[in-house]
């Protein structure tokens, strides 16, 4: 009896964390598999990306290229906001001797919209001691400016100055064991070090991941055109960064990254294709309206994404989901509409959810597109390729799975200086002492 009685007191002691532990299992599930078992690296087997890419006509027809954008629009995105205002305040210091001295941070008030339904967010910059100009990496995160930069004090979604963070505790280690220590903090002394300047800001400050709220959210927000979906939304916003920083003396503007984990890797690769002031795009397991074939029913699917988030996609999406066999578009025709501009997918063997295999099949069918124009498209070398930073395709396939982790801010940062190499721009201060 008395052992029974301490098995209850045991239970109901540890009940809230293992509650929490459940509660933060299921949502995370939500846009995950939590890596079981492994992708397939056997593509020979599986059939050729549809429709088939008219490499000639996306390189050289204007016009075949705009259709081709507004297929993707009426089926999948909705259309570009063109022409929706972007309005930025002057740069706030932040922090003047970031990492004891190894460059700055600052953040700049954005403006999408006009009127009552105009939205802001916070642009947190950091920039490299130095004389620059810098490589310019502009990211969109999962949590708020306080857990990207926490213990400084940037502004918070409520707009006063971040005292904590939504990923200190429990929840916060659960994140970061589940999906690395960068999935929503800034590596900011790798990026300094290097000599890259690193803009971010929440996604979700812009447009809600909300499905209730989003489609509010982007009818009112007052353009000629307005965003139907959350991905070409967050896409605009990429867009909107790149107004406010471009141009700055710190800044390198032919050097301009986005780079995008997941759902803000979807947004990240629409605005290469959309906006060609990209210089190159990093789209880190973005999965299924991103970079992996829309007909593959590996993984996650088109079909169960857009029923779990349909706000990310148009409205129209769903009228496709039951005949994705029939789509006009599929993703290796939106990897060739970024070409020559550089891209690295990446990949972890057991984000089967993301389908790596479809992703790396879309990117050897949309390597033609880069070698039309002149650049190294994807390397030979199948799934498992050693990884080639230069490439214009350049694939990552690391074991593991849905996260963002320590080796993969190496790569990211291998292949920005091997598209922009560092004899090219001016050294930072860490670089010069050495």
């Amino acid at each position: 009896m008395l052992h029974m009685f301490r098995a209850i007191v045991w239970f109901l002691v540890r009940l809230p964390l293992l509650l929490l532990i459940f509660v933060t299992a299921l949502v995370m599930s939500s846009c995950t598999m939590l890596g079981l078992n492994y992708a397939s690296l056997e593509t020979a087997n599986k059939a050729a990306p549809q429709p088939a890419l008219n490499v000639a006509a996306i390189m050289s027809e204007p016009t075949y290229r705009t259709g081709l954008m507004q297929s993707f629009e009426e089926v999948l995105y909705g259309p570009w906001p063109e022409g929706m205002p972007v309005s930025w305040g002057e740069p706030r210091l932040v922090e003047a001797d970031l990492l004891d001295g190894k460059g700055r941070l600052e953040e700049i008030p954005v403006t999408i919209g006009t009127g009552e339904g105009a939205s802001q967010f916070w642009l947190a910059v950091a920039i490299p001691a130095g004389e620059g100009p810098f490589p310019l990496v502009i990211s969109q995160t999962f949590s708020s400016n306080c857990a990207a930069f926490p213990g400084y004090p940037v502004t918070s979604t409520a707009g006063t100055p971040c005292e904590g963070s939504e990923m200190d505790g429990t929840f916060g280690y659960l994140a970061t064991q589940i999906f690395g220590t960068y999935i929503a903090k800034v590596p900011l002394e790798r990026f300094m070090d290097a000599g890259i300047a690193y803009a971010t800001f929440y996604g979700s400050d812009f447009v809600p991941d909300r499905r209730n709220e989003a489609p509010d959210v982007m009818e009112h927000l007052g353009g000629p055109i307005n965003p139907t979906s959350t991905l070409m939304a967050w896409a605009y916003g990429y867009s909107a960064a790149m107004d406010a920083l471009e141009g700055r003396d710190e800044i390198d503007s032919g050097a301009m990254i986005l780079f995008g984990h997941s759902r803000f890797g979807k947004a990240a690769l629409i605005t290469g294709a959309w906006d060609r002031r990209a210089d190159a795009v990093i789209a880190h397991q973005a999965g299924f309206a991103g970079a992996s074939l829309s007909r593959s029913e590996t993984g996650e699917g088109l079909k169960r994404m857009a029923e779990s988030y349909p706000h990310w996609l148009a409205p129209q999406t769903q009228d496709w989901l039951n005949r994705l066999d029939e789509l006009p578009v599929d993703q290796h025709q939106l990897l060739a509409l970024l070409a020559p501009t550089p891209v690295l997918l990446g990949n972890g063997r057991r984000d089967v959810w993301s389908d790596p295999n479809s992703s790396f099949r879309a990117a050897l069918s949309a390597s033609d597109a880069y070698v039309a124009s002149g650049e190294e498209g994807l390397p030979a070398g199948g799934m498992k390729q050693e990884f080639d930073p230069g490439a214009g395709i350049a694939w990552w396939l690391r074991p593991g799975g849905h996260s963002i982790v320590s080796e993969d801010i190496e790569t990211f940062i291998a292949f920005i200086d091997a598209q922009f190499p560092g004899a090219a721009r001016k050294q930072g201060a860490v670089h010069a002492a050495e």
